[in-house]
């Protein structure tokens, strides 16, 4: 799955859990290469970083079965 193929694209998607929202990106790097940044109800962080599209690809795949084992509904997304 290739998110967007132009230069600078930025996905993102919200999961809910108890009234509480987390959010997670999936964005070109300036430079080259990929993050995935995750954005918890409390407003803390995460970026993990990655060569590929496969890469990242994966692990949004891996992270969102995560979350869904955790008991969080969605994704509920939205594109820019």
């Amino acid at each position: 799955m290739e998110p967007c193929l132009q230069k600078g694209w930025l996905v993102f998607w919200w999961f809910e859990q108890s009234g509480q929202y987390l959010r997670y990106e999936a964005r070109e790097r300036q430079g080259g290469g990929y993050e995935l940044r995750v954005i918890h109800p409390d407003g803390t962080e995460k970026v993990e970083t990655f060569e590929g599209s496969a890469e990242l690809t994966k692990r949004q795949h891996d992270f969102e079965l995560e979350l869904a084992a955790d008991g969080w509904n969605g994704p509920h997304g939205w594109n820019v």
